[in-house]
């Protein structure tokens, strides 16, 4: 009988030998600075003060689905320390904040920070440090570039692929038109302005007009005004949710009712339509890859669900009509994804190598039909979007899900 246990005893031990030889995540752990068995710390930076502070609902957004992680066990028995700081929308600020998160708070990666002129500050410093930069939360098409900054991913669809769909759809519901542009003068306006351009191709002389605001500005009314003068009967609004909000208000005001679209990170019922006012924001146009938190429509999906329940329980102060909300939990739990995908090898260089592993992963408040995928040589996780209008008191979806990238 002894010799029948110590049998089966070596047996086992053989079979455990030859699973960790097979699968290495299960043979060792591996950790870099920001992680260990019971910890896995997480930076953000995020404008919490300043011009683009309606944006800061992502981030208490992502800190709520952390928590909601952790009190369910965390990822893979670690708790997720997130360490979110204020940079006011400042690129200097960004830098100072980065490196305190790097070289003080010694974090596994920087997630979800906001921005495109921020993150473009700190992208340099990032990638010599070899921390991975994760889920950028900016649509500028520079992340996008696996093979100059391997440590630099992106989340969202870019704003250059969707001010192309804006320029498509222009040219065939208003082939006629004269288009008034007012972008933001940095990185993410210009951005959206060459997408636009290169959308409209041969037909780029639509464009009469085109405003640059800067984000120290403390209004747009007067750039307003000047592409009401211009003649011009589509207004694409490149803005973030404070002057889009004031670009309607004004737009109202002097009794302009051009085509207006607005661009998706402004297409936030609580952070701007309802600001800027319901009855003159009815017919306003956009594009998203999010379900909308005001739209009943979604009262019996199950991702949807799972995600007013959540609110509920881990972020009751957030209002479901911001869109920013369903932005930073979508995110997070791609976050979270990666992490699990990592298993016990939580090194720096194989977050990135998961990161750019994801094969048709949706989150809860992803549109049907919209999936995350990504490889090593592509680092744009979203790109499909969907037309929609603003009416009543929601927007509505309209058209088919169209590819934001050519190739993808």
């Amino acid at each position: 009988m002894t010799a029948v246990r110590f049998q089966v005893a070596a047996l086992w031990t053989a079979l455990a030998l030859c699973t960790a030889i097979s699968n290495p995540a299960l043979a060792q752990k591996k950790y870099d600075s920001g992680a260990s068995d019971t910890e896995i710390r997480i930076g953000n930076i995020m404008p919490y003060s300043g011009p683009a502070s309606a944006y800061a609902a992502i981030g208490k957004a992502e800190e709520a689905y952390f928590n909601k992680v952790n009190a369910e066990g965390g990822v893979n028995g670690r708790k997720i320390r997130f360490i979110s700081y204020d940079d006011a929308y400042s690129p200097p600020k960004s830098v100072e904040q980065a490196r305190k998160l790097v070289e003080s708070d010694g974090v596994l990666l920087i997630f979800g920070s906001l921005g495109t002129s921020t993150n473009g500050a700190i992208r340099k410093y990032m990638n010599e440090k070899k921390v991975p930069q994760l889920f950028v939360a900016s649509g500028a098409s520079k992340w996008n570039d696996p093979k100059q900054y391997p440590w630099t991913m992106g989340w969202q669809p870019s704003y250059a692929s969707e001010a192309r769909i804006y320029a498509k759809y222009i040219m065939k519901e208003k082939p006629g038109g004269k288009v008034g542009v007012l972008y933001q003068n940095d990185d993410f306006g210009k951005d959206y302005l060459k997408g636009l351009k290169d959308g409209l191709g041969a037909k780029a002389s639509m464009i009469v007009l085109q405003e640059a605001y800067d984000t120290s500005e403390p209004a747009i009314d007067e750039h307003v005004v000047k592409l009401k003068a211009s003649g011009a009967d589509v207004f694409i609004s490149i803005t973030t949710p404070k002057f889009a909000a004031q670009a309607i208000k004004k737009a109202a005001e002097i009794n302009w009712h051009p085509v207006h679209i607005v661009s998706n990170v402004s297409a936030s019922v609580g952070g701007v339509i309802e600001p800027a006012g319901l009855e003159i924001s009815q017919g306003v146009l956009s594009a998203s890859y999010l379900k909308d938190g005001s739209d009943p429509q979604w009262n019996a999906d199950d991702g949807m669900k799972r995600f007013y329940n959540f609110l509920a329980q881990y972020d009751p102060k957030a209002n479901k009509l911001d869109a920013g909300v369903v932005f930073g939990y979508a995110a997070a739990q791609t976050m979270v994804k990666v992490l699990q995908m990592c298993g016990d090898d939580l090194t720096r260089e194989n977050v990135m190598k998961q990161a750019a592993s994801l094969k048709d992963f949706e989150t809860d408040t992803l549109l049907p039909g919209i999936k995350i995928n990504t490889a090593p040589d592509h680092f744009a996780p979203i790109e499909q979007l969907q037309m929609m209008r603003f009416k009543g008191r929601k927007w509505e979806l309209f058209g088919d899900i169209i590819s934001s990238e050519i190739g993808h």
